[in-house]
């Protein structure tokens, strides 16, 4: 497996804000031995001009490091209703995918009527060797490993996957261990991690569909409480998954970008590692 770092570690809370310079970022990851950077909209996205982008990938590629993936725009990590608008209107984030040198888009579904315009948008992206996921997450068709998987199967697209993420389905009191792992196998295209602790004095309090407001706290991904890494790494050695885990956590609240980036590096790599042997 290969550790790429997500410019959401430089997040302001507004998600369209970033505390880093993208050649901060990129030079950080670059240095503590991050394979790749997964792109968000705070650093570059399809509303930004095309020497910004063209930019971005010649800096990344000057310190050797691949876009895992790119999140566009800024309705999909705001999570809100505007979020699966660019399945409507695919071409702007294909052509950004292509010049930041990637194949893999992070794309929102709310309702059942995203479902063939996500078909839609993936048989574009197929013409062009690109491939489209979705984010387990609160608050979407993708809330359940159940609803996760019929939705999967219903848009029946070899190029739409899932970015499996166990903090979010363990907000919405879903398993998230080997056996998860293997239904969500033939679709698995992505890793997000991120870590929290559930707990009724929460300061963080999320809503989910399924759960209703769910109190937590943020954590850092090493420390023990919240999410089982173990069983996740176990799960991802079962089915042999070989892609990107991203370190996907916003870490403002507990670290700064620099401690984040490298202690999550440090814990991660050794499950990485273990799994390439």
């Amino acid at each position: 497996m290969k550790l790429s770092l997500s410019v959401r570690v430089a997040e302001t809370a507004s998600k369209r804000d970033a505390t880093h310079t993208f050649a901060q970022l990129t030079e950080l990851a670059a240095g503590l031995g991050y394979e790749a950077v997964c792109m968000r909209a705070s650093q570059v996205g399809i509303h930004s001009p095309l020497e910004q982008i063209t930019a971005a990938r010649k800096q990344a590629a000057s310190l050797n490091l691949k876009v895992s993936m790119i999140t566009g725009d800024f309705p999909v990590p705001l999570n809100n209703a505007q979020g699966p608008d660019g399945l409507r209107n695919i071409t702007p984030y294909l052509d950004l995918t292509e010049l930041l040198g990637a194949d893999l888009i992070r794309i929102a579904m709310k309702v059942e009527a995203d479902i063939p315009w996500a078909q839609r948008a993936s048989d574009e992206a197929a013409e062009r060797g690109i491939r489209l996921a979705h984010q387990s997450h609160t608050q979407s068709l993708f809330e359940t490993v159940d609803g996760s998987v019929d939705v999967l199967k219903r848009v029946g697209r070899k190029n739409f996957g899932i970015i499996y993420e166990p903090a979010n389905l363990d907000l919405c009191a879903q398993d998230y261990g080997v056996e998860t792992l293997k239904r969500f196998s033939p679709y698995l295209l992505n890793v997000y991690l991120q870590n929290h602790i559930r707990r009724p004095e929460g300061k963080t309090h999320l809503l989910t569909w399924i759960q209703g407001v769910v109190p937590h706290d943020p954590i850092r991904l090493q420390d023990e409480g919240g999410i089982d890494f173990p069983v996740v790494f176990e799960g991802l050695e079962a089915i042999g998954y070989d892609g990107y885990v991203t370190v996907h956590q916003a870490f403002r609240e507990i670290m700064e970008p620099e401690d984040a980036a490298e202690q999550s590096y440090t814990y991660l790599k050794p499950f990485c590692t273990y799994q390439n042997l």
